[in-house]
């Protein structure tokens, strides 16, 4: 809001501090929390601490930076729209007339609208990789968590400046789709069932009836056994067949994998989820095997197969550590086949040199830890410097009350079941509270209540942590929930509504409530937290931000009179207040993948 005055501030300080031989450390400014006054600060201690570590300044730290604080102090003078400097225990604090901060505050969230908080165009290609279950199963509300996460990370990251590419890497191949593929073709051969989302649940279950029926049991029967034994010989046989090219299993896998990614794209769809790349495991097999043989040419790999070991890489001893770290990681079996490590670094090198990535960021479960710790400081030692921002986003579990999920034994809860069940709980009190709304209108209206609720449950929730789904909870329209901050979008649309237009400018001289000011206070800070978000690769901070704005315009909305004053002055500056809240209030809920109604 005051960038003109800090950048002018901060001119003055870089040419006294150039003119005095002092090593002036990057400038960085924090909000000062509201005392009657809004303001910003920065701290001269870093400055003093370089000086003390030339063999200069010859006072302690602390002393020292008081006294740089001081001097530029006194370099600065008057600057309009500033109140006063202060020259405090190392820092210097500009403070800000309280009249000109609200109405700059208001005025630029009002022009920039949609773009309020966006950050300046950072020279930086990120590509986030998200959203992408195994096929041939159908998509579970765990698959929600990675899919919402990395949405969210992803307009987080374009919004603070990034150019973003979404990507999702399905695991398409393996034998646990070879064993879908198997019982299949043995018992479903021409079956199919109708429906986007039916076909991809029928896939599920049949993984279930097929995994079932190759485990060993208790008290089997050599008959049995025989029998579980064939089947399970007819399963690898029709993998290596895939392996090989055969035109018919490739076929079937085709056809049926479509099957199950046309119900992931219609669940992106649904969410409003572009994805801009898909990569498959099934591509990056073969160049991921010629990888390997680069890595040994240049000494990074040792080949064990004349041993009938694998070939490996002693990440440790390659980085020159003298304790276990990164251990040492197979990136050939013995057989000849990869692992998920060594098609991961055939992807990585595929993002950097067709994609031009600067920053690769996988958004996978806290189980691949140790994994992308691997394969990031492989790709270290392969020579890319991207490896250095390669970031893993981990999650924890989504699990049920009675425990983990699992596709092998059909223990799922089904994303679509959720999201029906979601819009048919806030259809049933819309059509109570609501009845004025046309049905068409109300359906829709349902639909950003219920997927907001449940996109808010799971983003509110530190990534880092488990999540025990349970459906009441997660589709509960009170207290920190999506609803919660969608009503607030809803009631200040309410109040503007009842205006009939928003007044083109508003003077903010006039005393301030105390709720207007926590209100314009975190208004204010909404720039800042994107940038916060982004750098820490966070959704929750941006999730945070969302229930605490519209905490405190709930707050506002019941304490502080809008259209009731008689003052036109001071209604002139609520209601461009008012507008201004809503439109964070939808910036936020947007980053958040969540829809900001108008109406509820």
């Amino acid at each position: 809001m005051f960038q003109k005055e800090q950048q002018a501030i901060e001119a003055k300080i870089r040419a006294y501090c150039a003119q005095n031989d002092i090593p002036l450390s990057t400038l960085k400014w924090s909000p000062i929390p509201f005392s009657g006054e809004w303001g910003i600060s920065t701290s001269f201690f870093q400055t003093a601490a370089d000086e003390a570590r030339a063999g200069r300044g010859g006072k302690p730290v602390p002393q020292r930076a008081q006294e740089i604080a001081e001097q530029v102090k006194s370099q600065i003078g008057n600057v309009e729209g500033i109140s006063h400097v202060e020259a405090v225990k190392g820092y210097l604090n500009l403070y800000f007339l309280t009249s000109e901060y609200a109405r700059r505050v208001v005025d630029e969230i009002l022009a920039s609208r949609a773009d309020f908080g966006r950050g300046p165009v950072k020279n930086e290609r990120v590509m986030v990789e998200y959203a992408q279950p195994n096929t041939h199963h159908s998509f579970h509300i765990g698959h929600a968590r990675t899919t919402l996460l990395g949405e969210s990370l992803a307009r987080i990251m374009e919004f603070a400046g990034f150019d973003t590419i979404r990507a999702s890497y399905p695991g398409d191949i393996g034998l646990g789709v070879i064993t879908i593929l198997w019982a299949y073709d043995k018992f479903y051969k021409g079956q199919e069932p109708q429906g986007v989302h039916e076909r991809g649940q029928w896939l599920l279950k049949i993984y279930a009836e097929a995994t079932a029926m190759l485990e060993p049991k208790e008290n089997e029967t050599p008959e049995e056994k025989a029998r579980r034994e064939a089947c399970d010989t007819e399963r690898r046989e029709m993998y290596r067949k895939w392996d090989a090219g055969d035109k018919y299993v490739r076929d079937l896998w085709l056809e049926t994998r479509e099957w199950s990614l046309e119900e992931l794209r219609d669940i992106l769809s649904m969410l409003d989820i572009k994805i801009d790349v898909w990569f498959y495991e099934s591509e990056v097999d073969e160049p991921s095997k010629a990888i390997v043989e680069e890595l040994l040419q240049r000494g990074i790999a040792e080949d064990e197969r004349p041993q009938g070991g694998p070939v490996i890489i002693k990440i440790d001893e390659k980085l020159g550590l003298t304790k276990e770290k990164y251990r040492t990681a197979v990136i050939l079996r013995s057989d000849g086949t990869s692992l998920y490590l060594t098609k991961d670094l055939a992807l990585a090198k595929v993002k950097f040199k067709q994609y031009h990535v600067d920053r690769s960021i996988y958004v996978v479960d806290f189980r691949q830890n140790l994994h992308f710790q691997q394969a990031f400081k492989i790709l270290e030692l392969w020579g890319f410097p991207q490896a250095a921002k390669c970031y893993h986003l981990s999650y924890g579990y989504i699990t049920l009350p009675e425990g983990a999920m699992s596709a092998r034994r059909g223990r799922v809860v089904l994303f679509k079941d959720v999201a029906d069940e979601a819009v048919k709980r806030v259809l049933a009190v819309e059509s109570e509270k609501s009845g004025d709304i046309p049905e068409g209108e109300r359906e829709k209206i349902a639909a950003q209540i219920g997927l907001g609720a449940l996109a808010y449950s799971i983003l509110s929730v530190d990534n880092n942590k488990d999540i025990v789904f349970d459906m009441d909870a997660a589709l509960s329209f009170d207290g920190r929930t999506g609803p919660y901050i969608q009503n607030a979008h809803v009631r200040a649309n309410s109040i503007l509504k009842k205006a009939g237009a928003v007044p083109e400018k508003a003077d903010f001289s006039d005393t301030l409530d105390p709720h207007e000011i926590q209100l314009i206070d975190l208004l204010s800070r909404f720039p800042g937290t994107v940038e916060q978000a982004a750098n820490e690769y966070r959704p929750l901070v941006m999730a945070a931000y969302a229930h605490d704005l519209a905490n405190v315009f709930h707050s506002f909305y019941h304490a502080v009179p809008v259209l009731q004053t008689d003052d036109p002055k001071i209604r002139d500056a609520r209601l461009r207040l008012v507008a201004a809240a809503k439109q964070v209030i939808a910036n936020a809920l947007r980053l958040l993948d969540i829809q900001a109604p108008d109406v509820m």
